[in-house]
Parts: structure tokens; C-alpha cells; sequence
């Protein structure tokens, strides 16, 4: 059975609760009018109502950390960043494609994360230096990103992929960056590109992907022998896969 530290189970148990509410929004979505008016206000509210439960739980089991959201300033000390509705136009329109996810951060690293998709109730969680997981019903499965070595076979998510178009197997453009990462922690997907992100966005993803075997790099990076997550979370541009296909990917995308 899968090790849960009570640093990670109270993560999951949060994100499930500020999920819920989510779920519920969602399951109500398609019953609006077809207004795109109607869409966008019912979508702020649920985004609205979800991060006020992520801030309001996350500050009563840690009052010491700051809660940081999109577009928010990151300050030195212990903090948790956190995204309510990454995939916010899926949501809106129906597709069960979104996450919200929490990133732990203490002395600038990535310490703990997790990632949670109310429409699909999948829950990707890792902790820095303990592996990252899917949970399951009994057994948590173990994340590994994939082995693939050939770009040509390569499946390849992320918003700014589609550029990659004949250089690669397969673009899968989803339009959730969180969940896309999870996915290539998962194996599923065989790396990410995506660029112009805020750190709430990505923060959580990027600890899966390292926790997996997998290699995330900055667009910026001159020396991609070592990963440089400071300036990926800085600049919200990352180039994310496994070691196999880290300098193939990185070369074709500079």
C-alpha cells in the first residue's frame, strides 16, 4: 500500500472538498441557457466559490502559509499556489476536461502537490522525493513517464504544440496544462509543451512530472543537462517529456 504522509493526505482531502463543489457546478452547466453571457458569469462564480474554500481550509490547517493564486505575488516564505479551475473554457462549455490543483512550496522548491479532477474524480498527488501517484480504490498506482525514444512516435500535449505538426507523432491540445502534465507523468502522453503560464498554473504539474522520471525544462534554458524549475515557474514556459526525448524535444521546439 502506498505511503500518504498527513502533510499530503490533508492536500487531497482539501482538494476533493473545494472539488466537490465543482462537480456539483459542473453536473448544472449544460442545464443554462445557451447565452455565452450565461456560461461566464455561472463559470466565475463557481471559480469564485472554489478558491474562497481553498483559501479559507488551506490558511486554517497552515495560518503560517501564504495562499497564492493566479497573478499573485510569490513571497519568500513557505506558501501554498494554488489554481481553482485550471481549464476554465472546458468547464464552461461542457467538456469534463479541468482540474484544480494545489502546489506546496517551502524555501522556493516544490514539496508537495496535487492535482484533482472533480468530473472524472482522478487524483494525481506526489511529494518531493517520495514518487508520484494516481489514487486508486485500493492501490494507489505509481506514476512513470513513458520510455518512448523515437519523436516520431511521440504523443505531444500542451498549448503550444500544434506548432510541432509533422516533426512528431500525435498533438493532443486539451486546454488544461495541469491535467496535460499529469497525463505525461502518467505515460500517457510523451511530453508537453506549453509556454506564457502563470507558476499557479504549473507548479503542481511540474513536482508530478519530476516525481515520475520525467525531465521540465525552461524555454530560456542555455544548459539543459539540469533541470532549472525556478526560471520554469518564473517564466511560465516549460518543455516538459522523459530523458530520452528531453534534448530531441528541446531542439525541435528552439
Amino acid at each position: 500500500m502506498t505511503y500518504i504522509s498527513t502533510n499530503l493526505n490533508l492536500l487531497i482531502t482539501i482538494a476533493k472538498k473545494a472539488g466537490s463543489g465543482l462537480s456539483r457546478d459542473f453536473s448544472e452547466i449544460e442545464q443554462l441557457q445557451t447565452s455565452i453571457k450565461g456560461h461566464e458569469a455561472f463559470t466565475k462564480a463557481a471559480i469564485d466559490r472554489t478558491l474562497k474554500i481553498l483559501k479559507v481550509e488551506l490558511q486554517k490547517a497552515r495560518p503560517q502559509y501564504a495562499v497564492v493564486t493566479k497573478g499573485g505575488t510569490v513571497p519568500s516564505v513557505p506558501h501554498f499556489l494554488v489554481s481553482a479551475l485550471d481549464g476554465e473554457v472546458n468547464f464552461m462549455h461542457g467538456i469534463p476536461y479541468f482540474a484544480v490543483s494545489i502546489a506546496e512550496v517551502v524555501d522556493g522548491k516544490v514539496v508537495a502537490a496535487v492535482i484533482y479532477n472533480p468530473s472524472t474524480s482522478d487524483m494525481f498527488f506526489a511529494e518531493k522525493g517520495n514518487g508520484a501517484f494516481k489514487e486508486g480504490y485500493r492501490n494507489h498506482e505509481r506514476l512513470r513517464v513513458s520510455a518512448r525514444k523515437d519523436l516520431a512516435q511521440a504523443v505531444i500535449g500542451g498549448k503550444d504544440a500544434q506548432g510541432l505538426m509533422g516533426s512528431v507523432g500525435a498533438i493532443r491540445l486539451f486546454g488544461a496544462v495541469s491535467l496535460d502534465l499529469a497525463n505525461l507523468a502518467a505515460g500517457r502522453f510523451d511530453g508537453v509543451v506549453s509556454f506564457a503560464h502563470d507558476a499557479a498554473e504549473i507548479a503542481a504539474g511540474v513536482l508530478l512530472v519530476k516525481e515520475s522520471g520525467g525531465r521540465v525544462l525552461a524555454k530560456k534554458q542555455k544548459d539543459i543537462r539540469d533541470a532549472d524549475l525556478g526560471l520554469v515557474l518564473t517564466e511560465g514556459d516549460l518543455i516538459a517529456t522523459n530523458a530520452e526525448l528531453d534534448k530531441k524535444l528541446f531542439d525541435l521546439v528552439k
